[in-house]
């Protein structure tokens, strides 16, 4: 099971990176937080002080078109809030 999906590289989760040392992932749904924290460890060689989980529903969608009403719905994720010990940090951008 591939646990750690993809960083979060948004506004708010750079703004926490910076601030309190946190970083975000989309999980597995089926992922411990256990699970999670060893993930991080062994992939990024940090350690991890605290994990937080958090479950989002797929939201229904529908647009019209001229064919009639198209109705979907969007992906469940699982989000997980990483906070890094002190002096400790994770670096999406070093190999762009």
């Amino acid at each position: 099971m591939e646990i750690l999906l993809k960083p979060l590289v948004t506004e708010k989760m750079t703004e926490l990176s910076e601030k309190l040392n946190r970083v975000g992932f989309v999980v597995d749904r089926r992922a411990t937080k256990i699970d999670i924290r060893r993930a991080v460890e062994k992939m990024y060689s940090v350690k991890v002080v605290s994990v937080n989980t958090m479950n989002y529903q797929g939201k229904t969608k529908s647009r019209f078109t001229k064919a009639g009403a198209i109705n979907g719905r969007t992906v469940s994720f699982k989000k997980a809030i990483i906070t890094l010990v002190e002096g400790d940090n994770i670096d999406f951008y070093s190999n762009i």
